[in-house]
């Protein structure tokens, strides 16, 4: 889990007036959570720890202590993130806290409950590839929906307080430390085909969160803003906002025009752009939630 979605769990905690989930939204996220959190459990036992490959964080110092104490990592993987629930129902609240517990809990038995039956591939780089896929769609659910399955992100955020490190650079450094033990504790072929495994789990992550039409925030500064705002609402049906600008250097006033697209039409706004002004400043980035207006992924042109 990144900064910015502690950051916008810790809001959602702490709502100016605070509102009970219903029944339905509370089972919504309870079955999602269990979703998630056996998926993560199959994606360990089912292709990862047979094959001796770990992931970062909790997860890969559960396996580890696993493998040297020939205790079932479900255990760790409970004991480990006991801690890191205190933590977060501190800095982030009551519900993060409850879900987290329940998707860990799940995991947990899931593992368990797997820890007999045989892996479906020996095959490290298979293991490695679909462990990855699996296990990182089982994280990125349980993200989404409030929870949590490693608690090095909460340790990381409360490090970066005190040392000149982002919560990225602390959560990078502990992994690769925790992927680097793979080699001295089973092989250095392990390791690597770890790294490809925490890769993948990465991606799928992210995928898992926001979606394949991800959407993009853009800025655009042109002399020709109302034709080319005209064209982005007629060609891509994307409602566009006129903002007031100032440029630093020369002084003048500048419109800026503000929109969001979804990640299959960043490319023909820009042809877009390009064909009514070569010479148009344009900013895409990523946005990782879209709420109100009438912006909706689903209405691709």
């Amino acid at each position: 889990m990144s900064n910015a979605q502690v950051v916008y769990q810790k809001k959602a905690e702490f709502p100016t007036q605070h509102r009970r989930m219903t029944k339905k939204a509370l089972l919504r996220r309870g079955v999602f959570l269990f979703l998630g959190a056996a998926l993560m459990s199959v994606g360990l036992e089912i292709f990862l720890v047979p094959n001796k490959i770990i992931d970062g964080g909790i997860t890969g110092i559960s396996i580890i202590l696993s493998y040297i104490t020939n205790i079932q990592v479900g255990l760790f993987l409970t004991l480990l993130n006991l801690p890191f629930l205190y933590l977060g129902y501190k800095m982030i609240g009551k519900t993060f806290a409850l879900s987290t517990l329940f998707a860990i809990l799940i995991m947990s038995t899931g593992t368990i409950l797997l820890h007999p039956v045989p892996p479906l591939t020996i095959d490290p780089l298979l293991a490695a590839v679909f462990g990855g896929i699996i296990l990182g769609i089982g994280v990125g659910i349980v993200i989404r929906f409030g929870g949590s399955l490693d608690g090095t992100e909460i340790v990381a955020i409360l490090t970066s307080k005190k040392i000149p490190f982002s919560v990225g650079e602390i959560v990078m450094f502990f992994n690769l430390f925790i992927l680097g033990s793979a080699g001295f504790v089973y092989s250095w072929d392990r390791a690597m085909y770890s790294l490809i495994a925490y890769f993948i789990a990465y991606k799928m992550i992210d995928v898992t969160i926001e979606g394949f039409d991800e959407s993009k925030s853009v800025w655009i500064i042109s002399d020709q803003f109302r034709e080319i705002g005209e064209a982005v609402l007629d060609r891509l049906g994307r409602g566009v906002t006129y903002l007031e600008g100032e440029g630093g250097f020369s002084g003048e006033n500048k419109k800026v025009i503000f929109c969001v697209i979804t990640r299959l039409e960043e490319a023909k706004l820009k042809s877009i752009v390009d064909e009514l002004d070569s010479t148009a400043f344009l900013a895409v980035g990523n946005i990782h939630d879209v709420k109100g207006g009438r912006f909706k992924k689903s209405d691709i042109h």
